[in-house]
């Protein structure tokens, strides 16, 4: 049953399209969904008609079971016609784990933005802090205990896992420029804080919007501090970001890349800045009543009030610090820096 704030909004569509098959949910507009091997199970990608072929909109997880799909796609949805451009929202492994495989096979461009082609680089190659050990040196001096750091390490490259091959080259996408699919029109609208530069799509024409991990319908997408900008506030850029959709017409139909395609666009940026704003209202509270300033690894419970997984748990440190920088940024809390390196957070100045 959904919640009553679910409910606010307006799901034209009641289920997912079958493994292996894709549905027409807009003009020239194809929907199919792939697997995940993780709790969030599954990637929407979007397939656009065009006259010399199709535009695909993100590619899925470059993983066997994904790849077995995609032959089963090739045959029964793009019916022998060529794939003849790949855009990706963004770097993340469910979004562009298979745009090198496909680009290969069909000879086509992948069109992204800059920050996201330098980001999948950084961190299949593990540099400039986008390595896993960054990661678990900056967790350990936000209080993330050894047994939680350890299967951290044991993983090694996740994200390579995930990606098996990168583009070297790419077509590059601006913020508002256009993006020409078949007979759609999109404009390109550039957000911060899921991911360096994601790229969403809008066209005005055909009365979508193809949110990527932007706008989701029933979770707020991972925003998080990672070690290549320790200090930064990924959550007041995310926030800020959602201002670019909010005038979007109402009418317009999210193309979510998780959760069902719903339209809503207002109700659902109301519902998540006051999401954002009551986790920091928790945070503000707990830090309050705290016997001793506390670190990002001691607030994660706050935030997250189940059982976490590998994964999870990687995904809820860096989203506590986001939180926490946050608040420490707009001078809501301080930020205390120890004689080990390690940190912590109070309300009150240190002595």
């Amino acid at each position: 049953m959904p919640t009553p704030s679910e409910a606010l909004l307006d799901y034209p569509v009641a289920a997912p399209p079958p493994p292996g098959t894709a549905v027409r949910i807009a003009p020239s507009i194809r929907w199919l969904r792939m697997p995940l091997p993780f709790a969030l199970d599954h990637v929407n990608l979007w397939l656009v008609e065009g006259a010399d072929g199709w535009t695909l909109i993100d590619t899925g997880y470059g993983d066997a079971a994904t790849r077995e799909l995609w032959e089963r796609h090739f045959v029964d949805s793009l019916h022998g016609v060529p794939i003849v451009r790949i855009v990706a929202t963004h770097c993340h492994p469910d979004h562009l784990g298979n745009a090198a495989w496909l680009a290969g096979r069909f000879g086509c461009a992948v069109t992204m933005t800059h920050g996201e082609f330098l980001a999948a680089h950084a961190m299949c190659d593990e540099r400039a802090g986008h390595a896993p050990a960054d990661t678990c040196e900056l967790f350990r001096l936000h209080g993330m205990a050894e047994a939680d750091l350890a299967p951290l390490r044991a993983r090694g490259n996740h994200y390579r896992r995930g990606v098996p091959a990168l583009p070297n080259a790419y077509d590059r996408v601006l913020h508002d420029e256009g993006v020409r699919a078949g007979a759609v029109d999109f404009r390109v609208i550039v957000g911060y804080g899921h991911s360096s530069e994601h790229a969403a799509l809008h066209s005005p024409g055909a009365g979508v919007l193809v949110s990527g991990d932007m706008l989701l319908p029933r979770i707020s997408t991972n925003v998080a501090v990672w070690p290549a900008d320790p200090d930064g506030d990924p959550l007041g850029r995310f926030l800020h970001s959602l201002s670019a959709f909010a005038a979007l017409p109402s009418d317009t139909l999210v193309l979510p890349s998780h959760g069902l395609p719903f339209r809503g666009i207002a109700t659902r940026i109301a519902q998540l800045r006051a999401h954002h704003d009551a986790r920091l209202a928790e945070l503000v509270t707990a830090i309050d009543e705290a016997a001793a300033p506390v670190s990002a690894a001691d607030v994660v419970p706050v935030l997250f009030r189940r059982p976490l997984d590998v994964q999870q748990r990687f995904f809820a440190m860096g989203e506590a610090l986001a939180h926490l920088n946050h608040l420490w940024r707009h001078d809501r809390i301080r930020r205390l820096r120890r004689a080990d390196g390690t940190y912590r957070f109070a309300r009150e100045r240190a002595a």
